[in-house]
């Protein structure tokens, strides 16, 4: 039932992230969302479209790339649907997470083809989404090849290449706004939406 869903995920998150009662808002609030999504999950879950519809209405994010990552990153267990843990879980990173846990999140979301390390493909793919320019789409890829040199030059620090999560976090311990250097993946702004007042209804408008 989801009261005893609700009592074990109160056990296992950590009170350092939310007070109870802010579990418990996030709990009913994701209830909220998973009902309205109509999802075809036996209301399980959130799967991507609906888990995107909601980091664009609440966290304000646009980047459909970016979105699917945070997707995934939140999708522990990679069925291709979000429970109630993994959003508690995940929100506790993204909301409410240690410089040293966002670090980690940031790299996993960049890393798009799971093997732990940041390729020049990937750095490109990134940044070419990342970037709208006017130019042609030759100029443009010419000039972005250039950023994808200049990234590794300052990021990869051992010269393999690619951009393990030892090099990310030493090139963002340097220099912290390079924390998103390929694209924002959290919320820009502190999101009140834990408050008392808060209310489900008022949170997808």
């Amino acid at each position: 039932s989801k009261l005893k869903t609700f009592k074990k995920i109160i056990r296992k998150i950590h009170l350092q992230y939310f007070k109870k009662s802010e579990v418990e808002c996030l709990v009913r609030l994701f209830h909220s969302l998973v009902e309205r999504a109509n999802v075809r999950l036996n209301n399980l879950g959130l799967d991507r479209n609906a888990f995107g519809a909601i980091l664009h209405s609440i966290f304000g994010m646009t980047d459909d790339m970016l979105m699917n990552r945070v997707f995934f990153v939140f999708d522990k267990d990679h069925d291709n649907c979000i429970n109630v843990k993994e959003w508690v879980k995940g929100l506790s990173v993204f909301l409410r997470g240690t410089f040293e846990e966002k670090l980690k999140f940031c790299f996993e979301v960049y890393y798009l083809n799971g093997d732990g390390y940041i390729c020049r493909e990937e750095i490109f793919d990134m940044l070419k989404n990342s970037l709208h320019q006017q130019s042609s789409e030759e100029e443009n890829d010419e000039g972005i090849k250039e950023l994808v040199d200049i990234t590794l030059k300052k990021m990869d620090y051992d010269n393999d290449g690619k951009i393990s999560f030892a090099d990310f976090e030493k090139a963002v311990r340097e220099e912290r706004l390079l924390l998103e250097v390929f694209g924002p993946c959290l919320p820009e702004a502190k999101v009140h939406f834990l408050s008392q007042k808060s209310q489900p209804n008022n949170l997808t408008h």
